[in-house]
């Protein structure tokens, strides 16, 4: 017997046992029934479906298309076959375009779409969106095939969005255009600007002609008050009569010139006409002009008769070297020009005239911290007796040594520091600088007579601070006496005086302060009005004095003699001493000497001189050097 044993046989005549397939030969049968069947769905659906679509080969060639397609393209969907794909769609026209769907053709991106205007067979134009992705049942969950020969086809899809792209259109125009003038508004305005200033700088003529670009910018005088009184309805309709006339003079305008022409609404009562391609200022200066006189025709509005007029600001440059702000800059402060040269009037922008205004905004801006850098420094001019011609006091002349401008005269930066307030601080710090050098003088030289300070107070000082207050504290401070300080405050502040600045003169002058009347003559001269002030001295303006000049070959004014004199007689009773300005001849000072002036100031004794000039000249006079 064999060692080995074996399984149980089967019975004689019984059949063998059936092999059945294993659970993956299963799902594998099933899938490929499934795939088939999705195959077939997903063909029916691509045939029938309304939206066109194509499959294309990675060479971009028609592998089948559906009757959505045939009939966008007007043909038989089967003759598309093996035509590009790009040809009939018009994909191949821009360089970008193609690159990328070149690119999902070779399997290297997964999506690609663009916009078309195709032409529809019945002779519409219509925008289409066409997108290209690969195959869904190639490219798995969406991902792009990989790229080698066995490339996969790509599903092209084309969308009619004509009317989407109509809404887009429309909005776009409501967006970039003013409901109630229907001009271009801001938006559209800034980007014609920005486009004409990118043309290139010279024009390709023979010879070749420089770029220009002009502008004028305006708006309505006393638009306001229509808007008031009339309500913003009638408002609107002057609004867009406006418009109408602005537009007919540029479309006139445009007649006589080769560029074009934008004319918009800025906002408010502002409008703009942009010229491009601008012959030169005479062409801008002439539109301006025209469009005054359009304007200034009557409105019949609603049965409502206005007359309105405009004020406009003229730019004309060239395009090189020019930005969108810069132009709108020097429009705005052209604009303001007019306005404030009467309005109803066109003013051509002037460099010179900006180039002032920026130094007055720079001097502006800087003017209160150059107090607290010691910018700022006095000089000092002699007064001189009449009689003897010994220097009897000094006016206190603030300069300022600005780091940009040099050395400017009061006369550049006063009135800047008068309106934005400085004129408190610097105004306090020449008071105590003054007050401090006289009294050193004095100590200095105490065998001679000391010398009176005069300085110059700016009514806003009087207004804006407690001045009796600070001189009080500063002649306490210094050890100046109080009738060896005056102070000189310009005609038209002292007569118009009233409240606290009157009652601030006469706690000055009951302090002993000698209070004077600077530029005396030349504002209301009202004289009856100097007995109910409490004025010490009156300075005669130099424009009296001028009258009385005799060399040179000039003849004396017999009037300005007789003024002088009247004026001086009439000071001396009312007790009122009087200094003669601009004094720059002998036989100005023997004159004025003979008609009873006390004192002199001006050009014949000196200029303004440092501190230490002026010490040199104490107790003597300044001609006998």
């Amino acid at each position: 017997m064999s060692g080995t044993s074996e399984g149980p046989r089967p019975a004689a005549g019984t059949a063998p046992p059936t092999v059945r397939p294993t659970v993956t030969e299963r799902q594998r049968e099933r899938a490929s029934a499934g795939a088939a069947g999705y195959r077939a769905d997903y063909r029916a659906v691509f045939l029938t479906a309304g939206l066109p679509m194509a499959v294309v080969d990675h060479e971009g060639l028609v592998l089948t298309a559906n009757d959505a397609l045939g009939a966008l393209l007007g043909t038989d969907p089967a003759v598309l076959a093996a035509q590009s794909a790009s040809d009939l769609l018009d994909v191949s026209s821009d360089g970008r375009t193609w690159h990328a769907y070149r690119e999902v053709l070779r399997g290297r991106r997964s999506r690609f779409r663009c916009t078309r205007r195709l032409k529809h067979p019945d002779g519409r134009s219509l925008w289409a969106e066409i997108t290209v992705v690969p195959m869904p049942e190639a490219a798995g969950a969406g991902a792009a095939p990989a790229p080698g020969p066995g490339r996969s086809p790509v599903l092209l899809s084309v969308a009619d969005v004509s009317d989407r792209r109509e809404l887009q259109k429309r909005l776009h125009h409501l967006q970039m255009h003013d409901p109630v003038t229907r001009l271009p508004n801001r938006m559209l305005f800034f980007e014609r600007l920005s486009a004409a200033l990118q043309t290139p700088p010279y024009r390709d003529e023979d010879p070749p002609r420089q770029s220009r670009i002009g502008l004028c910018y305006l708006d309505l005088d006393g638009f306001k008050a229509v808007n008031d009184t009339m309500g913003h309805r009638v408002g609107d309709r002057l609004l867009a009569a406006v418009a109408s006339r602005l537009t007919d003079c540029a479309e006139q305008e445009s007649l006589h010139r080769t560029g074009g022409s934008l004319v918009a609404r800025l906002g408010g009562d502002e409008f703009a006409i942009l010229v491009e391609e601008s012959a030169g200022a005479q062409q801008l200066t002439d539109l301006a002009r025209a469009v005054l006189t359009a304007l200034q025709k009557p409105f019949d509005l609603a049965g409502q008769r206005l007359a309105v007029s405009a004020s406009i600001g003229v730019v004309e440059r060239a395009v090189a070297g020019t930005s969108a702000t810069g132009l709108m800059q020097a429009a705005d402060t052209t604009l303001y020009w007019a306005k404030a040269d009467g309005k109803a009037r066109w003013t051509l922008f002037d460099p010179e005239r900006n180039a002032h205004r920026m130094t007055r905004q720079a001097l502006s801006s800087t003017l209160r911290p150059a107090v607290e850098r010691g910018e700022f420094t006095i000089e000092y001019q002699p007064l001189v007796g009449m009689a003897d011609g010994v220097v009897r006091g000094v006016e206190a002349l603030v300069r300022w040594n600005h780091p940009q401008f040099g050395m400017l005269s009061p006369n550049r930066f006063v009135a800047i520091a008068e309106e934005d307030g400085s004129i408190v601080q610097l105004g306090r710090w020449v008071l105590q600088s003054a007050c401090r050098q006289a009294r050193r003088w004095q100590l200095d030289h105490p065998t001679e007579p000391p010398l009176f300070i005069s300085v110059n107070v700016a009514v806003r000082q009087v207004w804006d601070s407690d001045l009796v207050t600070d001189v009080a504290e500063i002649l306490a401070e210094t050890g100046l006496a109080p009738g060896l300080l005056q102070l000189e405050l310009t005609e038209s502040a002292v007569m118009g005086s009233a409240g606290r600045p009157l009652e601030a003169l006469r706690e000055l002058s009951d302090m002993g302060v000698r209070i004077a009347i600077d530029d005396f003559g030349t504002g209301y001269s009202n004289l009856a009005y100097l007995s109910r002030l409490p004025v010490s001295v009156l300075k005669l303006d130099g424009s009296f004095v001028k009258g009385f000049r005799y060399e040179d070959g000039a003849h004396p004014s017999p009037a300005d003699e007789t003024i002088v004199e009247a004026m001086v007689q009439l000071a001396h009773r009312l007790g009122l001493t009087v200094t003669a300005e601009c004094v720059e001849t002998a036989g100005q000072a023997e004159r004025l000497r003979r008609i009873g002036c006390d004192t002199g100031q001006g050009w014949l004794y000196s200029r303004a001189v440092a501190p230490e000039r002026i010490a040199e000249l104490i107790g003597t006079s300044p001609l006998a050097g």
